[in-house]
């Protein structure tokens, strides 16, 4: 019972915080979404809906050069190929949306990537 808990109480935890962070034309959300065995982040304009830009784990580019997908470095990999594919699309500047979990870990790594790859949040 402890397992459904845990997710119910990271669906809360997201839907809270996505009353506070929207998306815009000038700053998108950079949403995130981590798995058991991946990571998945988005640059999404809330105003259109729709995804600007993406990038994830499962890509053949990081998995040939990722020896485990699950991992803090595979999502700091996912977060420079993230910040280096919306800068190509000219887009500087994001709010961060962690998806309900917390900011640490794998989480933080994919944050930590995307600013080193010359994001803003």
């Amino acid at each position: 019972m402890a397992k459904l808990d845990r997710h119910e109480a990271r669906k809360r935890r997201h839907l809270r915080m996505r009353k506070e962070v929207i998306g815009t034309p000038e700053r998108p959300r950079l949403s995130v979404y981590r798995s058991l065995n991946h990571m998945y982040a988005q640059i999404i304009d809330d105003t259109e809906g729709k995804t600007l830009v993406a990038a994830s784990s499962v890509e053949p580019e990081l998995r040939n050069k990722l020896s485990n997908t699950k991992n803090k470095v595979a999502a700091k990999e996912v977060g420079l190929l993230i910040a280096k594919r919306a800068l190509e699309k000219g887009i500087t500047k994001v709010v961060y949306d962690r998806g309900g979990n917390i900011y640490h870990g794998r989480i933080a790594a994919l944050a930590d990537g995307a600013r080193e790859g010359g994001l803003e949040f």
